[in-house]
């Protein structure tokens, strides 16, 4: 993987092992030469895990639309930055632009666009990596919670394992590199209607 999109929140939040956790996943990247997809902000854990990567001499590029410039307070150290029209853009450039994903803690906007990239996935739209850093067990619950979709019947069990997790670094970027994706779901291929 030569890129990977990290989806994470604007803010800081009040636990100090993530906000280390996400200054040390931006270290790593730069460290094994993996260029950052973020956000663009220079704020909260965006900005965290940016200047993990810039410290070490990493590449980063920033996504943002316009109308965050200013609320978000883009960063001018970035690699490269592009200014979209809007969010969706923004997570379309993120996805093109990104071998895989990574989801560390944030709020509605890191939901929206782990459980949209996770969906592209189940559709088959694409067969890359998705993997949840569960620092602190912050993400405890939401895996609780899709795992009862499963047991319910909502959800693909095959799904379910295709979202990797760990709590540390490391083994989250190994499971990363040796993800088999998922074949293309049967019922999406119009020729067997």
């Amino acid at each position: 993987m030569k890129n990977i999109a990290v989806f994470c929140g604007s803010s800081l939040g009040t636990d100090q092992s993530i906000i280390d956790s996400t200054y040390n996943l931006g270290i790593t990247l730069a460290a094994k030469n993996i260029t950052l997809v973020y956000g663009g902000a220079r704020i909260g854990l965006m900005g965290k895990v940016a200047q993990g990567v810039l410290d070490k001499k990493g590449k980063v590029i920033g996504i943002i639309p316009e109308f965050l410039q200013t609320r978000e307070i883009v960063s001018n150290d970035l690699t490269e930055l592009i200014t979209t029209s809007n969010m969706h853009d923004r997570k379309v450039i993120m996805y093109e632009k990104s071998d895989g994903f990574i989801i560390i803690p944030g709020g509605f906007g890191t939901m929206d666009e782990f459980f949209e990239i996770s969906t592209w996935g189940q559709l088959g739209l694409h067969s890359k990596p998705i993997g949840i850093l569960n620092t602190n067990g912050y993400y405890n619950d939401l895996i609780k919670q899709i795992k009862k979709m499963v047991d319910i019947g909502f959800l693909a069990e095959a799904n379910y394992n295709a979202i990797l997790v760990s709590n540390t670094i490391e083994d989250l970027l190994e499971q990363m590199a040796n993800f088999k994706p998922l074949p293309k779901p049967e019922w999406l291929d119009v020729s067997k209607l």
